[in-house]
């Protein structure tokens, strides 16, 4: 019983030897593949892939497990995780303008079994170096892509030269079995200062706008201020208002309180005062009453009756000297009238004295032709003739003279009372009369004076003695 139970236990422990060498031979031979790598299985002949339709010469496993035969196949992993290359690469623009980018490529293995075959090929051994490799790629790239760029088209577009770069560059990224996730341009640097002259205009109107825009809210700011102060004064001055109202209102009732028996005792006498005016207001209108039946009214009749007579009066001498005006206007039109007619027969009578005058001058012209004793005998008798002519008409040489001087004449006698400034005549127009009269009478003496020296210078001269043959003398002339 013994032997059989040993037995049982020297089988069980067999068993599980064997089944715990097993599993550790199950261990060596399994491989799993993570999900962020593939495995590369080479070392024996692999069936034709279904996707290249040719055997690839190793087996590609990802996502899953596979057995491996120790010592007869080879496992080897290839990274599917991302990669990050800084790129910082020296460049033309087709400007001319030297720049130097800065960009970071982000790329893994492609997921495809194309790309984990020629990443293997290239890499598998040698996955530190890819950064090195991806980066020479890339500035090869980048240097031609941005030789055919301007600057301003870099700084503005830089979407297309990141596609541009990937464009040019993935036919030898998928020959290498790399698909770029990424490409950033993340600095553009300009050791000339293109970009930043580029950038100054648009900071400066940046800067304008700013400013303008910090003024705006300064301004708008102090404005705010300004009115809040306002309406803070405002609230104070009705506060203060208010309460020096109401302090008025206590001082008011106070002093009226204090005044009450004062104001009552001088409303009283007001009231008494006001009845003592009205009573002398009545007495005074009585008094007027009086003064106006006893005295004004007979003033009144009589200085109307004053009135009446002297504007009777005054009517009676204004119509007395109208009318001694009227008679010495009559008297002296008269008087002219009849110094008018005596002036034109004077004048008439001297146009007479002409024409004889002319009649002896024509005759005086025929002597002269004849002899000149005849001439003289002529003059001679022209002469006598015109001196009987003078002595009896002589009254209206005289006339005729004063006919033509008589203006002359009156504002020479005029002239007595021209110079005076202000002449007082008394009698009214009596006093008028006698002044014009005294003014012609002076007119009458001239014309009685110039009659007598007329008279005068026309007495008839001696008679000349007889000459030796007995003929008078009648004048030197011609002798």
């Amino acid at each position: 019983m013994n032997g059989v139970v040993e037995a049982g236990a020297t089988w069980i422990g067999a068993l599980v030897a064997v089944l715990v060498v097993a599993v550790v031979i199950f261990r060596m031979m399994w491989r799993v593949a993570e999900p962020n790598e593939a495995l590369i299985i080479s070392g024996l002949h692999h069936k034709r892939h279904p996707e290249f339709g040719e055997s690839l010469g190793f087996k590609i496993v990802t996502g899953t497990g596979t057995f491996v035969i120790p010592g007869v196949q080879v496992v080897r992993k290839l990274s599917l995780d991302l990669s990050e290359s800084e790129l910082a690469v020296e460049c033309v623009t087709r400007q001319g303008i030297p720049v130097k980018l800065k960009a970071v490529v982000i790329y893994k293995v492609g997921d495809d079994y194309a790309s984990i075959a020629n990443a293997a090929r290239r890499f598998l051994d040698q996955q530190d170096k890819m950064d090195v490799r991806i980066t020479n790629v890339f500035a090869g790239h980048l240097r031609a892509i941005i030789g055919s760029l301007t600057v301003e088209e870099i700084i503005r577009e830089r979407d297309k030269l990141t596609e541009a770069t990937r464009s040019a560059s993935g036919t030898e990224m998928e020959k290498l079995g790399l698909v770029v996730d990424s490409l950033q341009i993340q600095e553009v640097e300009d050791p000339t200062g293109y970009i930043a002259n580029l950038a100054r205009p648009h900071a400066a109107a940046v800067t304008k706008e700013a400013r303008i825009a910090q003024a705006q809210a300064d301004r708008e700011a102090t404005e705010t201020e300004q009115a809040a102060e306002a309406l803070k004064a405002a609230a104070v001055r009705e506060s203060k208002i208010k309460q020096s109202s109401f302090q008025a209102d206590i001082d008011k009732a106070a002093a009226q309180a204090k005044l009450s028996g004062p104001l009552a005792e001088a409303i009283a006498r007001q009231n008494v005062v006001i009845e003592e005016t009205k009573i002398a207001e009545l007495e005074a209108a009585k008094k007027e009453q009086e003064l106006l039946v006893t005295v004004r009214r007979p003033a009144d009749a009589n200085a109307y009756e004053k009135k009446t007579i002297a504007a009777a009066q005054r009517d009676a001498d204004i119509a007395a000297a109208e009318a001694k005006a009227r008679q010495v206007e009559l008297s002296a039109e008269a008087d002219a009238k009849r110094v008018r007619l005596a002036a034109a027969a004077q004048a008439e009578s001297v146009r007479a004295v002409g024409d004889a005058e002319a009649s002896a001058t024509q005759a005086k012209g025929l002597a002269e032709g004849e002899a000149i004793k005849a001439r003289g005998l002529a003059e001679a008798d022209s002469i006598e003739a015109r001196a009987a002519a003078l002595a009896q008409n002589q009254e209206a040489v005289i006339g005729q003279q004063l006919a033509e001087h008589w203006p002359e004449i009156v504002e020479a006698a005029a002239k007595a009372v021209g110079g005076i400034d202000q002449l007082i005549v008394l009698n009214g127009a009596q006093g008028v009369s006698d002044l014009l009269a005294q003014t012609l009478s002076q007119g009458a003496t001239g014309l009685a004076l110039a009659r007598k020296l007329l008279g005068q210078n026309l007495a008839p001269a001696p008679a000349a003695p007889p000459s030796s043959n007995g003929t008078p003398v009648r004048g030197s002339e011609g002798g």
